[in-house]
């Protein structure tokens, strides 16, 4: 069960790099470089730009949980 945790923890890890990596910037930051920051100037936040945020929340509310249940399964 353990294992279960720490590969569940290394996985929304690197998702959570990579969705927050795709977020829009707001100038001057990484996604800047990768183009992020022609968009910018259109204004507003597009559906794909909401449905990003909610994935990047629910992802992270995951990597909470497997936080804590790693921490109880150690503790014990």
């Amino acid at each position: 069960m353990e294992t279960a945790f720490q590969i569940l923890l290394l996985m929304t890890s690197m998702l959570i790099v990579l969705l927050v990596l795709l977020h829009k910037g707001k100038g001057g930051g990484l996604s800047d470089l990768f183009g992020g920051g022609v968009s910018s100037s259109l204004g507003g936040s597009s559906i794909a730009e909401r449905n990003l945020d909610r994935i990047t929340y629910i992802v992270m509310i995951v990597w909470s949980a497997s936080c804590i249940g790693l921490l109880l399964l150690l503790k014990e």
